[in-house]
């Protein structure tokens, strides 16, 4: 008898190591992935913010270069007003 009871408690005793080492593993690989969780979230967020900066110049300077242009074509629109008054003048002196 003492036999079975001694191999029972033996394997009641490994049991309780096996879980606890199970434990201690679970909590490990936990926290490691809780961890490598946060870094890739921080990483993201500053990736982020730096791309909103890109986007942030690249949109201002976009409105500032179709500010520019639209100066140029009414400029250029202007220029042509003007050359089709002088040309409606020079026209109308020869056939009038």
């Amino acid at each position: 008898m003492r036999e079975r009871k001694s191999k029972i408690v033996t394997v009641k005793n490994k049991v309780a190591i096996l879980l606890d080492t199970t434990k201690n593993s679970v909590k490990n690989v936990n926290s490691i992935a809780l961890q490598s969780t946060e870094e890739l979230i921080n990483e993201s967020l500053t990736i982020a913010e730096q791309w909103q900066k890109v986007s942030t110049k690249a949109i201002t300077s976009g409105f500032k270069l179709a500010s520019n242009q639209q100066d140029i074509v009414f400029d250029a629109l202007d220029t042509f007003k003007g050359q089709l008054k002088q040309g409606k003048k020079r026209f109308t002196k020869l056939f009038a």
